[in-house]
């Protein structure tokens, strides 16, 4: 990838890369080893590392020095930067100007909106920042509205590159200028034999048509599964519905990324407008922001409670919205992704975190490329925990059984409420990182990571390596199993290609980052 940024060490040269050394499994608790057997999963797949928080040496190390891909537990990377880097009181700001004169409620002239990555803006936060520009006057806008993304220098981006879906709310490009996570919703309902759909906000030029078949069937499981939306783009947009909906489901949303970011704001923005009474008779035109003091500067909440929905809904579009933020304020505007890797690189060496294997393409993990080690993620879960922000970075998390990512998982266990892990999930890939209190009451960092084929079947071992480290009195001596010495993923030389254009020899990921 062009911006992807690569930082590698060089093996010593005894080392033969792609030979894979695995600890004795009698070293690595039963439990755990016979789970990942019956899943089909090597251990020379696996990477683990468990420390407590107040202890110098890990309790269980297990290929922890090589480079895997950790999907979504990538965020951790990203969040840890942006919370030391920019502060937890840290907020976003959306620039409002009203190009011309206002009197009697009508603007005579262009409103101009100017961005500056936002991640925050949900249409209830949309809705404030129009009323706020009513209450300075404006309620007609005899102009067009002006977008200015110029914050963000960004090349072009494809939603459909990574896996071939870019109608999925995962696959949601960053913006300067982000509305509603770039999400379209609609709602469906069943009506007689039809199912009606309806935009949450209106599609002006584009034709909304619904071929869903209405089925009579009591149970529901959300209907998603079976609905097939398409998108047709040209002079005249059209989204076709088509698919099956189970009677039982009763009324859904199913909210798509239809657009780029940009082009859902206008959609927004204007049917929010027309919604409130509101007029703007002119047409939408990318361009600058005067170099004036704008009517209306709207702040979004601070950076801790974007983190929180960050992490535990694991959204991509925050994290690569955040790591541009983060390129722009350490490295000046505009924000580029290479600027942004650099600010979060520096970041954790700053905190002596080491970015010998790690790999960025996006900071979210939604990538075929990023690698990092399960001895990095420890390190930083350690630098997060001598914080003084380090209440703020743990609450972000997931808890198991409770909420985010985790709230179905792990149920019915001790483990419920008992640790604060993000999650990542892309085909072939599996991963958990983050802190558990052990009945004795001691904190532990804990880092698992699963690259291989039968990833998704790595639940059990997961749950047998959490429940040894909750249950098992520790104490402060490690358990030493030997160090792997060889960094499978990134050999001599830096990203080896293979044939199919992935990195290391790895088996490629694909899915939802999680």
């Amino acid at each position: 990838m062009p911006f992807a940024r690569i930082i590698f060490h060089f093996l010593p040269s005894l080392l033969i890369a792609g030979l894979a050394v695995s600890v004795r499994a009698a070293d690595l608790p039963a439990a755990f080893t016979s789970a990942l057997e019956q899943a089909g999963i090597p251990l020379d797949h696996v990477a683990v590392r468990v420390q407590p928080l107040d202890a110098a040496e890990p309790l269980l190390s297990h290929n922890a020095e090589a480079a895997l891909n950790p999907a979504s537990a990538m965020k951790l990377v990203t969040s840890f930067a942006a919370l030391n880097q920019l502060g937890p009181g840290y907020v976003w700001t959306t620039d409002v100007w009203a190009d011309g004169t206002i009197e009697a409620g009508v603007l005579t002239g262009d409103l101009v909106i100017k961005g500056y990555g936002d991640p925050t803006l949900t249409l209830e936060r949309m809705w404030l920042l129009q009323r706020a520009l009513r209450a300075r006057g404006v309620q007609h806008i005899r102009g067009n509205l002006v977008l200015d993304t110029s914050h963000f220098d960004l090349p072009a981006l494809d939603s459909a590159a990574f896996d071939g879906e870019p109608l999925a709310m995962y696959n949601a490009t960053p913006g300067a200028l982000v509305a509603n996570f770039n999400a379209i919703t609609l709602r469906l309902k069943p009506e007689g034999e039809q199912v009606r759909v309806t935009p949450d906000v209106a599609l002006p030029g584009v034709a909304l048509t619904s071929q869903l078949v209405l089925e009579d069937k009591a149970e529901c499981n959300g209907g998603k599964d079976a609905i097939k939306p398409f998108f047709f783009s040209g002079e005249r947009p059209v989204l076709a519905i088509n698919g099956r909906y189970a009677r039982g489901c009763g009324e859904q949303t199913l909210s798509l990324n239809l657009f780029d970011a940009a082009t859902t704001y206008d959609f927004i923005f204007r049917g929010l407008w027309g919604e409130s009474g509101g007029t703007l008779s002119g047409t939408t035109v990318s361009g600058r922001a005067p170099t004036s003091e704008p009517l209306l500067k709207f702040a979004s909440a601070p950076l801790t409670d974007a983190l929180i929905r960050l992490n535990k809904f694991s959204s991509n579009l925050m994290t690569r919205n955040l790591l541009l933020t983060l390129g722009a304020e350490k490295h000046g505007p505009p924000a580029t992704l290479e600027k942004g890797i650099n600010a979060v690189t520096g970041a954790l060496k700053q905190h002596g975190v080491s970015t010998r294997k790690l790999v960025l393409e996006n900071g979210a993990g939604l990538s075929r490329i990023e690698r990092i080690s399960a001895a990095a993620l420890s390190q930083l879960l350690h630098a997060a925990y001598r914080s003084p922000l380090f209440a703020e970075f743990e609450s972000a998390l997931p808890i198991v059984a409770i909420d985010g990512t985790l709230k179905k998982r792990f149920n019915g266990s001790a483990l419920t409420g008992n640790a604060h892990l993000k999650t990542g999930s892309l085909r072939d890939v599996s991963a958990l990182a983050g802190y558990v209190v052990a009945a004795s009451g001691q904190r532990v960092s804990f880092v698992m990571l699963v690259n291989h084929a039968n990833a998704r079947r790595s639940e059990a071992a997961q749950r047998a390596l959490l429940e040894w480290v909750h249950t098992t009195p520790h104490g402060l001596q490690p358990l030493r199993a030997q160090e792997p010495v060889v960094d499978r993923s990134i050999p001599q030389g830096g990203i080896e290609k293979n044939p199919s254009g992935r990195a290391g020899g790895l088996p490629a990921p694909e899915g939802v980052a999680q």
